[in-house]
């Protein structure tokens, strides 16, 4: 499953979180290994860091004013609105494999269909919203016209493949700081010292009872030399994020897919 974006919005839509945070497990990336549960004796092993290369932000002012135009949409549910957004045909919603996207019908209801815009749990307003505040973006390989966000680090995948078998674990583990200054506290609270910032590489995150997703909690994570620590879940992004997308359509930006199971993880 992808999953989006900074962690202070997915709180407010705990459906497009990423599986660790809800202490369960993605399935596994093509060729990886299976996930097995796995003690703190296993966990608390040191790793060689990986570096990453933050995602950037895409520096294009008419994307901008898009992206504006979506948030004021979200914020009022004005579908009408929305509608004038996205394309109106060839909208694609790349779900597992395949795209689930309803050809016959115009974009607005693909991707209300995708992310869940009509009904008492109308959810899809505050995942629109967090995709509008998030200003980077990447092509994806199937999609290379389109820029999806959020966007995905850069890193080396050799490394990160020797990681993954060095640790027995699988992609799904391990998240990335969203900033230079992520602070490492020995608990899961506020007022404890920080004992370390975070470098701008992979860290294997291994959630606990303690660390359950609400706004301000703190996610345990294990850091390269071994020990168990937690960071606020908001510093911390996954990768596989569910996407939005944008293309253009008659030379104006526009919403024009999405990538990821939805909001239909939820029902």
């Amino acid at each position: 499953m992808r999953r989006h974006i900074s962690f202070a919005g997915l709180l407010l839509v705990a459906l497009a979180a990423p599986a660790w945070v809800h202490g369960q497990t993605s399935p596994p990336p093509a060729g990886g290994s299976s996930v097995v549960e796995q003690t703190p004796a296993d966990l608390t092993k040191p790793y060689k860091p990986v570096a990453i290369t933050p995602p950037t932000p895409v520096s294009d002012p008419a994307l901008t004013a898009l992206r504006k135009k979506i948030a004021d949409a979200a914020k009022r549910r004005d579908k009408a609105q929305l509608a004038k957004l996205v394309v109106a045909k060839g909208f694609f919603w790349d779900r597992e494999g395949i795209d689930a996207a309803d050809k016959r019908k115009p974009g607005i209801e693909n991707l209300s269909a995708a992310v869940t815009l009509d009904g008492k749990e109308a959810v899809g307003w505050d995942m629109l919203a967090s995709y509008a505040e998030d200003p980077t973006g990447s092509a994806t390989p199937d999609h290379p016209n389109m820029t999806c966000a959020p966007g995905d680090p850069s890193f080396d995948s050799k490394a990160m493949q020797a990681l993954l078998e060095a640790t027995g674990s699988d992609l799904a583990e391990w998240g990335y700081p969203t900033h230079g200054n992520v602070e490492v506290r020995d608990r899961a609270d506020a007022k404890a010292a920080p004992r370390q910032k975070l470098g701008m590489n992979f860290v294997r995150v291994a959630p606990d009872a303690a660390s359950e997703p609400a706004p301000g909690a703190f996610l345990r994570i294990v850091t390269p030399d071994g020990k168990f620590g937690y960071v606020t879940i908001d510093d911390i992004a996954p990768l596989g994020n569910d996407q939005l997308c944008y293309g253009k359509e008659g030379g104006e930006w526009k919403i024009a897919g999405y990538v990821g199971v939805g909001s239909d993880v939820m029902r």
